[in-house]
């Protein structure tokens, strides 16, 4: 007969999160994370796999709570400068709330170990084109509803805009100035004048 679980999956893979997050991937122990889950080395290896196969279950479950927000605001939001504008302001309020200033888990991800790892890299592509897909569906709309010029192609409006997100993720490691980030999404969106 099967052993249940002891342990709420869920609550231990945000811990995971947050270790892998503070310590990058590979300043990350086996025996930081079985200290830092709280669950011993054979549960963790017999409920996620090895470090790796974890790292990749947190990013995972990063993605999708990134998605799920994104989703919310494009889903809800009336114009799409407003749309626009929140996603932007959601983006840097999370990063400028952040005390240790993290940064973007998946964009650590990418820097660090992206290059050198396959599996990750393809699941920052795959998430990089869905926010960039995201704000493409915006800006097209507000294109065809007259509110965003038709100077510029949607699809390079929506690549620019997402390239300003990544900035403002790394950026957010260094600078707390939240004038900063407040000039970078006016200047943004002027973009779409």
């Amino acid at each position: 007969m099967a052993r249940t679980k002891d342990f709420d999956e869920n609550e231990v893979l945000n811990k995971a999160i947050a270790i892998f997050w503070h310590k990058g991937y590979n300043g990350t122990s086996m025996q930081d994370l079985v200290d830092g889950l709280g669950i011993s080395r054979s549960s963790l290896y017999d409920t996620y796999g090895d470090k790796h196969a974890l790292f990749i279950k947190a990013l995972e479950s990063y993605q999708a709570a990134g998605s799920a927000k994104v989703c919310a605001i494009t889903d809800t939001a009336g114009s799409a400068r407003e749309t626009i504008k929140k996603l932007l302001e959601l983006i840097a309020g999370e990063l400028l709330d952040d005390q240790k200033h993290k940064g973007c888990f998946m964009v650590n991800a990418e820097v660090e170990i992206g290059p050198h790892d396959p599996e990750v890299s393809k699941m920052v592509c795959e998430s990089d084109q869905h926010m960039e897909d995201a704000l493409y569906l915006v800006i097209k709309k507000g294109q065809e509803s007259g509110e965003i010029a038709n100077k510029q192609d949607a699809r390079a409006l929506a690549r620019f805009t997402f390239n300003t997100v990544k900035g403002i993720r790394v950026t957010a490691k260094s600078i707390t100035d939240k004038s900063v980030f407040d000039d970078i999404i006016k200047l943004a969106l002027a973009t779409l004048d």
